[in-house]
């Protein structure tokens, strides 16, 4: 069988490989073409052009590039129908992907469309899974409750797990030493500031999770904070935290990240993906989370559900306190923030909801790039 995948960004990239891996494991003869990063290409792809092109968020960073992408989208639609693939795959970055399959759809109708990461319809703008059905087959889905949304929107659709779930995870021995490393005594509260990986996240909540973090020292003096952070962004990071008395440690190596999870008592984190990392790592957490004036009244208006942390949906709880648009302030997050580091019975129904949600989100089970494999092959081969 021979494969065209697109993927977009960093998180796409780890998808396609482990899913190109699997296919592998199950068909040593596949062929792959398409676009995709460096971890897709050690999985023997040349990339179509390099995937960093497509890696744009906003409209003010889409904009400039606008007839770029748009000649880009053009030709890789054009090299879909010159490979003649048994399936086409797009991961995530549904912007450039699905303009790709609605042209490939046009001009090779029985082709097979296949979509990695269903939209967050049952979050808000359900009308997406309906567009999308009318460019994609099958979808294969991250979290447990989507397939019946996009089944609802005549897609097939396969549950086939979060790549979270199989993520390493630091000890014991590791946290120990990251605490000795850094001069954190045993019994101090380690607590995970994390105010997102976009400047547009940093830059809203820097300062309301640095004055929430004040308040929360003033009430509990020994704490430690750790700031794990990302190379765009780490700048920014270091400069919410310069007037705090005792410096918090800046983490940016992913080894050195993993243990400051594992030695952590408490996070406070933006909203998204980290929420299902700490739970991996069974850090108790608050969320807060703001957005653009504009952008927030869209989404209040659009919203469909009362809570929009992974963690809460997935373990069908609200265990996690959130703080969301004009909630999102100093005060609030850090009375959350002493609850959760003091209250047991708090911290015990996040770790339940935690551990249920690792569980419904694969851990233990078979990887999820194997899992998505299965699915491809099942997808394709039934027509």
């Amino acid at each position: 069988m021979k494969f065209f995948l697109i993927a977009g960004e960093p998180s796409g990239d780890q998808l396609g490989a482990a899913l190109m891996a699997g296919l592998r494991q199950l068909l040593p003869d596949v062929r792959f073409c398409g676009i995709g990063g460096p971890l897709m290409m050690a999985e023997g792809m040349e990339s179509l052009f390099p995937m960093d092109e497509l890696s744009l968020m906003g409209i003010w960073e889409i904009i400039p590039k606008y007839r770029h992408l748009k000649r880009r989208i053009a030709e890789t639609a054009q090299a879909v129908q010159d490979q003649v693939p048994d399936a086409l795959i797009t991961i995530d970055s549904p912007d450039f992907c699905l303009r790709v399959a609605r042209l490939v759809r046009a001009a090779q109708p029985d082709l097979r469309t296949i979509h990695y990461v269903a939209p967050s319809v049952w979050a808000w703008r359900p009308g997406r899974a309906s567009r999308m059905a009318e460019v994609i087959d099958h979808v294969l889905a991250l979290l447990p409750f989507e397939p019946p949304f996009m089944q609802a929107a005549g897609m097939t659709c396969d549950f086939v797990g979060h790549p979270i779930a199989t993520q390493p995870i630091a000890g014991r021995d590791e946290a120990a030493q990251f605490r000795t490393d850094h001069g954190i005594a045993t019994d101090a509260p380690v607590v995970l500031c994390l105010p997102g990986s976009r400047r547009s996240e940093v830059g809203r909540l820097a300062v309301r999770f640095d004055e929430a973090l004040m308040r929360l020292r003033d009430r509990v003096p020994e704490i430690r904070v750790v700031l794990p952070t990302v190379p765009g962004v780490s700048q920014m990071v270091r400069e919410m935290s310069r007037r705090w008395p005792v410096p918090p440690v800046v983490v940016e190596d992913p080894a050195h990240k993993r243990a400051a999870f594992a030695a952590a008592d408490l996070a406070l984190a933006a909203s998204g993906t980290v929420s299902l990392e700490l739970a991996a790592n069974r850090v108790p957490m608050v969320i807060g989370y703001d957005m653009a004036f504009l952008s927030r009244l869209l989404i209040g208006m659009l919203l469909k559900t009362d809570t929009v942390t992974l963690v809460n949906l997935v373990s069908e709880t609200r265990a996690v306190p959130e703080f969301l648009g004009r909630n999102c302030q100093p005060g609030p997050l850090a009375t959350a923030l002493q609850a959760t580091l003091e209250d047991m019975s708090a911290r015990k129904a996040q770790l339940d909801a935690m551990d249920l949600t690792m569980q419904r989100l694969g851990r233990g089970g078979e990887a999820p790039g194997l899992r998505a494999a299965r699915s491809v092959i099942a997808a394709v081969t039934r027509g």
